[in-house]
């Protein structure tokens, strides 16, 4: 019999989007792709939409149409899998790839409004 109290269960996460995901629920309810506009769209079981690019990830960025198309929720909606070309990606990582590319913007846009000089 295991008598520890403290199990892995029981250890709670200190990072805010583990929290978020794993305490509070956070999950991918569905997507919308469009390889025209660059564009997947993460869709929310809060019905909040998160926009990322598809040129972002290299295995969706050389897929066919057909192969975007063929993805499926995994996890209960901690991810999505494209299976056929072997892509997994976790609201996690789509989170923390758009704050990044939203942060890179807006300090590019800062730099080309101010020109800092060295």
């Amino acid at each position: 019999m295991n008598t520890l109290k403290n199990n892995k269960a029981d250890i709670k996460s200190k990072d805010p989007l583990d929290i978020l995901i794993f305490e509070k629920g956070l999950r991918i309810k569905n997507l919308v792709i469009d390889r025209e506009l660059d564009l997947i769209g993460i869709i929310l079981n809060t019905g909040k939409i998160l926009e990322t690019k598809i040129s972002f990830y290299p295995r969706l960025k050389n897929a066919t149409e057909n192969e975007l198309l063929q993805w499926k929720l995994i996890g209960n909606g901690v991810g999505v899998t494209w299976e056929s070309l072997g892509e997994d990606l976790s609201v996690k990582g789509f989170i923390q790839t758009i704050a990044l590319s939203e942060m890179v913007e807006q300090l590019e846009s800062s730099v080309n409004t101010h020109r800092v000089s060295a």
